[in-house]
């Protein structure tokens, strides 16, 4: 089964990063949001594969503040999101964010999970690495529940997926990724929720799955949204 195949499998739809990012933007537009007032905030994996998709962002919205770590988990906390905040334009009184929450997966051009090239070495590569190693923990039921200090950021992503995980229970590779974006959004959204002064600031909250593939990268968009005047409108892209 071909990369095409596999993608169509797992994804209703999907954008090119640029048409994904093109996209939220002309939305938002709608709703109020620009880059002269906004300021953007992403939160993807580490890796190096992921960084077009913030290059794009850039782009569109001016320099953004950076959320990221290994998996793109949210562990940026909330006195990340305040600075944030505090770092947006003020117009007429107004703030507004738009913040980007995207772990990734590859899939290779015979349709394997995980599965990617990178520039300069010619065996095939992992992505999401991250998630890769903890999968093969949990594989031979060895997960380190201990914090390592010289690997925090693994150690905590081992402890937060353990709890949504069902015990005993071994998923894929998709899988994995799934209950990763679902617990990115829960953990991010409840910061959200104790920090933002909806009263003074207008937002969104761009959320799916980074895909590399082949020959290019692509976007799977999930649950997105935008709180304007303290009401809820979905992205529906």
């Amino acid at each position: 089964m071909g990369f095409e195949r596999v993608l169509k499998k797992y994804f209703d739809k999907f954008y090119t990063e640029a048409d994904f990012v093109k996209k939220t933007c002309a939305i938002l537009k709608k709703h109020g949001f620009s880059a002269e007032n906004t300021i953007a905030a992403v939160d993807v994996c580490r890796d190096e594969i992921s960084q077009p998709l913030v290059a794009l962002i850039r782009d569109k919205w001016g320099e953004a503040f950076n959320l990221c770590s290994l998996a793109a988990m949210f562990f940026a906390g909330k006195t990340a999101l305040l600075a944030a905040m505090h770092h947006a334009p003020i117009v007429r009184g107004k703030e507004h964010y738009v913040f980007y929450a995207l772990p990734h997966i590859a899939i290779g051009a015979n349709g394997q999970l995980g599965v990617c090239k990178r520039i300069g070495r010619t065996q095939a590569s992992n992505a999401c690495g991250a998630l890769n190693v903890f999968l093969g923990e949990l594989k031979t039921k060895k997960p380190n529940l201990s914090i390592d200090n010289e690997d925090v950021e693994l150690s905590l992503i081992r402890t937060r997926l353990l709890k949504e995980i069902p015990y005993g229970h071994i998923p894929d590779l998709m899988e994995l990724t799934m209950i990763t974006m679902k617990t990115i959004k829960e953990d991010f959204e409840s910061a959200l929720n104790k920090t933002i002064d909806k009263k003074r600031s207008d937002y969104a909250f761009i959320t799916g799955i980074q895909i590399h593939g082949p020959d290019s990268n692509y976007v799977w968009p999930s649950g997105s949204y935008c709180i304007v005047k303290g009401k809820r409108k979905n992205i529906n892209l």
